[in-house]
Order: C-alpha cells, then sequence, then structure tokens
C-alpha cells in the first residue's frame, strides 16, 4: 500500500510513501536527457526530459516508483490490486506497458495538460518486463504541484480524473476515495463550538478536539482521509527547508511502523521510504525506515547530458547524533 501527495506552499512539492513488506534494492536514479528508452510497442527516445526519483535499473532501464522531470511534473505509482486492468494491444493507441509509463511521460510531457493529452491515447498493455519482474496491479498520480490527475485502468482503458485533493492512496477507485470525504466535512483544525444542547455545560476539554473522528487505521480509505485533512491543514513554511519538513510531516502521518499491518507470520508491512521532489528546484528529498534522516539529490548537478543512469545508493543506515 502507498500514500502519494502533492501540496503548494510558497514552491511546489510531490511525493509519497512506499509501504511494502520489504526492498526492491531501489535507488534514486537520474536519466539523463541521452539515455535511449526502448519502449516494447512505442519505439524508442533517444532523447528526453531529464528525469530523477526512486528506481531500479533493469537492462539499463529505469523502473521507477516515482519521478519527476525537469520542467516540474511529477508521477507516481501505486499499488491498485483487484483493480488494475491491463490490456492487449490496441490499433490506433499508445500501446504501453505499466512499467514503462512513468519515464514515457515524463520523458515526452512539459505540462499537465500535455500529459493529460498524451494518457487519452494511451493503451496499457499487459506485457511484463521479464517472467521474473510481473507486472503489478498500479494506478497513478500525475501532478505539477498546483494541480493532479489520477489515471486508472480498467477493464474498459485507462481513465483519467482530475484530482482536487491532491492525494491518492489505494483502493477503492479514486471516485469512490473522494466521495467519502464528504463523511468527514465536520473535520477542522479549529476548536469546535457546540452545536446542539444549550445549557449542558459542554466545553472543549482538550485541545484538538475538532479533529476527533478522523481515521487512525492504515486502510488505503483511512490514509487517504488522513492525508487530505493534513495536508489541507498545514502551514507553509518561510523557507524551502521548513517546507520539505513540512511536506514529511504529511507523509509522517500516514506512514506504516513495522509491525502494525500483518500480513502473515512474522510478514510485515511498512513504510519503506518516503519521498519529496522539489518540483521548482529539481532535487528529490527522501527518508527510509531505518533512517529518519533527510537526504537529497539535485537533478541539475548530475550530467543531464550524459547517456548512461546515474545511481545513488539510499543512506539506510540509521544515523543517531549526540548532543554532549
Amino acid at each position: 500500500m502507498c500514500t502519494a501527495v502533492a501540496w503548494k506552499g510558497k514552491g511546489r512539492y510531490f511525493g509519497r510513501n512506499l509501504d511494502l513488506e520489504g526492498s526492491f534494492g531501489e535507488s534514486v536514479v537520474v536519466s539523463p536527457r541521452n539515455l535511449p528508452l526502448s519502449f516494447r510497442r512505442a519505439g524508442e527516445m533517444k532523447s528526453h526530459h531529464a528525469l530523477i526519483g526512486m528506481a531500479i535499473v533493469q537492462e539499463n532501464f529505469p523502473l521507477y516508483f516515482d519521478a519527476v522531470n525537469e520542467y516540474g511534473l511529477g508521477m507516481a505509482g501505486l499499488n491498485f490490486p483487484k483493480n488494475a486492468a491491463y490490456l492487449s494491444d490496441m490499433g490506433g493507441a499508445l500501446n504501453v506497458t505499466p512499467f514503462e509509463i512513468i519515464p514515457f511521460v515524463l520523458g515526452k510531457c512539459k505540462t499537465l495538460s500535455e500529459a493529460r493529452e498524451l494518457l487519452s491515447r494511451v493503451n496499457l498493455v499487459n506485457i511484463p518486463f521479464s517472467a521474473q519482474l510481473p507486472l503489478t496491479p498500479l494506478h497513478w498520480m500525475i501532478s505539477d504541484g498546483a494541480e493532479s490527475l489520477v489515471a486508472e485502468p480498467t477493464a474498459e482503458g485507462l481513465k483519467l480524473y482530475e484530482n482536487p485533493v491532491g492525494v491518492l492512496t489505494n483502493n477503492p477507485p479514486f471516485p469512490m476515495q473522494q466521495n467519502r470525504l464528504s463523511d468527514y466535512m465536520f473535520l477542522t483544525p479549529n476548536e469546535p463550538a457546540p452545536r446542539f444542547g444549550e445549557g449542558y455545560g459542554m466545553e472543549n476539554y482538550s485541545r484538538g478536539m475538532g479533529s476527533i473522528g478522523l481515521p487512525g487505521d492504515f486502510s488505503s480509505a483511512g490514509r487517504f482521509v488522513r492525508a487530505a485533512f493534513v495536508r489541507d491543514s498545514l502551514v507553509a513554511g518561510e523557507t524551502e527547508r521548513e517546507e520539505v519538513g513540512g511536506f514529511f510531516h504529511i507523509l509522517k502521518s500516514v506512514a506504516v511502523p513495522r509491525g502494525c499491518m500483518c500480513l502473515k507470520e512474522g510478514v510485515y508491512e511498512e513504510t519503506v521510504y518516503s519521498s519529496c521532489c522539489d518540483l521548482d528546484g529539481g532535487k528529490y528529498y527522501y527518508t527510509t525506515y531505518s533512517n529518519p534522516a533527510i537526504h537529497a539529490v539535485d537533478l541539475f548537478k548530475t550530467d543531464l547530458e550524459g547517456t548512461m543512469p546515474a545511481i545513488y545508493p539510499l543512506k539506510k543506515q540509521t544515523e543517531l547524533f549526540s548532543d554532549n
């Protein structure tokens, strides 16, 4: 399970939690403009927009979990089990495999409107990377930090939804998630006022009572509501450092500690990593489960005219600091 968030303060940010029962050996990967990208059905891009994001690299092809391009457009894939449907080749469509879709879109598009138009012509085909790397059922959130779009593969084709909430989790499909927010219209970061029982002597006996009823569970529906509330309530900082820290607080509010979600005996889901992409400056910030310190890789400090992916291993070792 996962949570993706887009947020705009003074800057524009996009990121996600990857929640899984283990790591794939992912790294921060930069795909420079001249890295050849060969697609199974959609030809080859010999040059494209530069990308930075979390990925594993197989046969020189970056398999991105999430990424942002040099023009500030971000995209993340999230688990969508029992709902995602990948189809056969379709004549007249752009036939793209699910594992190719992030570099295909971000490599071509500078803006969300360009991504919307491109995705309207895409057919996601049921072709795995290899027998050892089968397809994962996914849906995607694409964002420029101010506006967001959700793409969900169904048996009828790829459905596109405008996403004013700026949040995506997993199941159910996005329209049902968005509609469920109507059940929480009463939530407020302010102190609530009594609305019934005049003279009952009711009072706020604790701070934070405006958020009573906010889901605290780790289900995708619960995380959707909680992330939407925290995102909507977050106060923008004065500096990039403050805003990046604030963004990670949104993700922390829905992070999964090891042990809280047991899949089977001895197997637990956890937030493997959290990311925050600075869409204006090209910096990819991340934390890992065992190392909550924020690290960063700068897209524009990499050779963007290169022909090979640049790979930055994650700093996973716990860092402890002493003040005496």
